[in-house]
């Protein structure tokens, strides 16, 4: 690089998006490294957000957590909770304009990642039930009019969220997002989307996109002026 390039580069804006990805004891908190910075390259490629290349890591006990409003955990197997007042900072961070996407790569209620992420929610929200978002949801069309729940597998149709004042600051997915999304080193996929082949894998970045846009924008889609023209898409599609 030229002393110029050098300077242009020091002199650049940081980028307007960058996910944190939440780093937890006693289980594998990263189970596709490459997940999120192929899901990032899918944002830059299909919308005008200046993300970052890569998410950070972040521990709840760390003062950068503030400095991420969208999170992402995940993982496939048994974890340890974090300490009541990770916890607390946690909820605070969600309450107060954060998003926090969960993804769980094995997909069963009651083992694994499942059931540790469901009793660190209820912990988190005591008052407020994890519950499936309606269809008709401004997640499902806040970019892309998503009619199907992708990702490495097909568990479920349905993404689960805790609702805040109508805004849900926590989506759960049980279909592994991040195992349709990574990729190897050479650029091929690290693995097979099943039962729906590379449809399913479409959709899954197609759904990464929108939780996204949801978490930076909010429920803008709902308003009514955007009826009639997500009307006519479905008619087309």
């Amino acid at each position: 690089q030229s002393p110029a390039e050098v300077k242009s580069s020091a002199n650049k804006p940081p980028p307007a998006f960058v996910p944190g990805q939440i780093r937890y004891r006693g289980g594998r908190w990263q189970e596709y490294p490459s997940a999120m910075a192929s899901m990032l390259d899918e944002i830059r490629k299909r919308t005008s957000i200046d993300s970052g290349p890569e998410a950070q890591v972040v521990d709840l006990s760390s003062p950068e957590l503030f400095k991420y409003p969208f999170l992402y955990l995940s993982g496939r197997y048994d974890f340890d909770l974090p300490e009541a007042a990770e916890i607390d900072r946690l909820r605070r961070h969600l309450t107060y304009g954060g998003f926090l996407l969960v993804d769980d790569g094995l997909g069963v209620k009651n083992e694994g990642f499942g059931l540790k992420a469901r009793e660190l929610i209820a912990k988190l929200f005591p008052r407020e039930a994890l519950e499936p978002l309606p269809n008709d949801h401004a997640l499902f069309k806040s970019y892309y009019l998503i009619r199907s729940v992708g990702g490495r597998q097909s568990v479920s149709q349905e993404l689960e969220g805790v609702r805040l004042g109508g805004f849900p600051p926590l989506v759960y997915c049980r279909n592994d997002l991040g195992g349709a999304w990574a990729r190897r080193p050479d650029g091929g996929w690290v693995e097979g989307c099943s039962p729906g082949g590379e449809p399913q894998r479409k959709t899954a970045f197609q759904l990464g996109v929108n939780i996204v846009l949801y978490a930076m924008t909010g429920n803008y889609k709902q308003d009514l002026i955007h009826h009639p023209i997500i009307q006519r898409r479905l008619n087309q599609g």
